[in-house]
């Protein structure tokens, strides 16, 4: 068994505390918050404490912390206790600097958009300008703060409602929806690292939601007897929605692939090569053939 680091929040400083939380919680989407004030100074800052969380109605959560070092807030919330309103962009890798540059604590009124060098554009229902760079922007008026703390580090959550977006056309696919590989978005980790969401990155999972997978549960226990077989590997079995018949199994067992290492009278060495058929199935997608190998011995 791995060894553990374990550590009582309280017995470690907020730092401390926050660079654990960035590295472990990761990739963060990144809200590319642009607002003004009552004044009209516009704003534009990059959050990763941010996330959907309903669709009915359509509402994004970012948080603007308070600064660790001496407990200030952020131009952003600010601006939104004065303008309830923000536009959400998204970031993706082509803008990523001029995104990371936008978060420089610069004075009060300065507008990062002439900092950056990215395009303001108005919006349609509020105030706060969008970025014109961005794949998809939210335009959003904001329903309620909730402050977490008045000490630093403390988040504060701003609620966000979508009352419009914009979608760069040239980021959809040909069935009028939003293209994931075209994104090329980027997200938050520890430090100063960011990911890449590029097309070698990117995998697909079937999504047990109207099926109903048998669950590991219902697999042989050898399954657990080799290491040849991941997590990953016994989950996507466990997602199968039913286990094969007799009928199926049998007429699989009398195929060549398993006459030979059906015959083998060393049990260990027997599962081992039923484990190692079985993973060359999953990983060339016949889980079909798969979960009919790992039930060969039943």
């Amino acid at each position: 068994m791995d060894s553990i680091t374990s550590i009582d929040p309280n017995s470690i400083s907020t730092t401390e505390m926050h660079k654990i939380l960035l590295s472990a919680v990761a990739p963060r989407p990144i809200a590319f918050a642009s607002t003004i004030d009552s004044e009209g100074n516009v704003n534009l800052s990059p959050f990763s404490f941010f996330n959907v969380f309903s669709a009915n109605p359509p509402i994004l959560i970012f948080s603007p912390a308070r600064r660790t070092r001496d407990n200030t807030t952020k131009h952003t919330l600010e601006n939104i206790r004065e303008i309830k309103e923000v536009v959400i962009n998204t970031v993706n890798f082509p803008m990523v600097e001029q995104m990371s540059l936008s978060s420089t604590e610069y004075d009060k009124g300065v507008n990062e958009f002439k900092k950056s060098g990215l395009l303001s554009i108005p919006s349609i229902k509020i105030k706060p300008p969008r970025v014109s760079e961005s794949p998809v922007s939210f335009e959003c008026i904001v329903d309620n703060i909730i402050e977490l703390g008045a000490q630093g580090g403390a988040g504060n959550l701003i609620i966000s409602r979508v009352v419009y977006i914009h979608i760069n056309n040239k980021y959809l696919g040909n069935n009028g929806e939003i293209d994931t590989q075209k994104l090329d978005l980027v997200a938050r980790m520890g430090g100063n690292w960011y990911t890449r969401v590029t097309k070698d990155s990117l995998f697909e999972i079937p999504k047990p939601i109207l099926a109903r997978g048998i669950g590991v549960d219902s697999l042989p226990k050898h399954i657990f007897k080799t290491n040849i077989l991941s997590g990953n590997n016994i989950g996507r079995l466990g997602n199968i929605e039913k286990i094969p018949t007799k009928e199926e199994i049998d007429q699989f067992k009398n195929t060549s692939e398993l006459i030979k290492v059906l015959q083998d009278s060393n049990y260990q060495k027997k599962i081992e090569a039923l484990h190692l058929i079985a993973k060359n199935h999953i990983e060339n997608d016949n889980l079909e053939l798969a979960i009919k190998a790992v039930f060969a011995l039943e």
